[in-house]
């Protein structure tokens, strides 16, 4: 047998090589298919009906309505936007916020920049196996908590956490439920609505 020093690459969950069909499938925006899709021209058109058709795959892959969908830059953005936003539009109601300490940073440095707006934020420890302990939930939450964010699977060591449980918690205390789940679809079944949430970066 050869000795093959060819590299393995094994960090699909940051980002993964394109596949064919998907190199094919882009091409034409990359090519022809160039115009604003905001433009209201013949150049704007392929490009807002491939959106559109997107944002129904992306709908119907989450279970969720086509009005709810936004595209971001990625999940980093989007958990930013939602957690922030949240955050601030609700913060009359409160001002205390409820994570894990193993999110991915994306929602820890965002957490972490609320505090820095006077947000307080509460960072539930995990068991052995990853998972978010629903009783230290219910010790931690209060009626100013205002958001409960947990991401549904972890980036690192693959947990899968009971977010339809978490979110019927912090909805029982007037909390919304965000979950990051960027490592969860396309891998396991989602369900915005089965799992409860107000906020689903993908």
């Amino acid at each position: 047998m050869e000795n093959d020093n060819r590299p393995v690459y094994l960090d699909n969950n940051a980002t993964t090589p394109h596949d064919a069909e998907v190199v094919e499938a882009m091409m034409p925006y990359l090519t022809t298919e160039f115009g604003n899709p905001s433009s209201s021209h013949v150049y704007g058109t392929a490009p807002r009906k491939a959106i559109e058709r997107a944002r129904e795959q992306v709908a119907a892959l989450i279970g969720a309505s086509t009005d709810k969908i936004v595209f971001t830059s990625g999940g980093t953005e989007s958990n930013n936007y939602a957690i922030l936003g949240t955050a601030r539009a609700r913060s009359d109601a409160g001002r205390h916020v409820i994570t894990s300490a193993v999110e991915h940073p994306a929602v820890i440095e965002t957490c972490a920049a609320l505090e820095t707006e006077g947000f307080e934020v509460t960072r539930l420890p995990v068991n052995r196996y990853g998972l978010v302990d629903s009783e230290r939930l219910k010790a931690a939450i209060r009626y100013d908590t205002i958001l409960v964010t947990v991401m549904l699977a972890n980036n690192e060591i693959g947990t899968i956490e009971p977010i339809a449980e978490i979110a019927e918690i912090a909805h029982e205390y007037g909390a919304w439920a965000h979950t990051d789940a960027a490592q969860a679809v396309g891998k396991i079944p989602v369900s915005v609505a089965g799992l409860g949430v107000e906020t689903l970066p993908v």
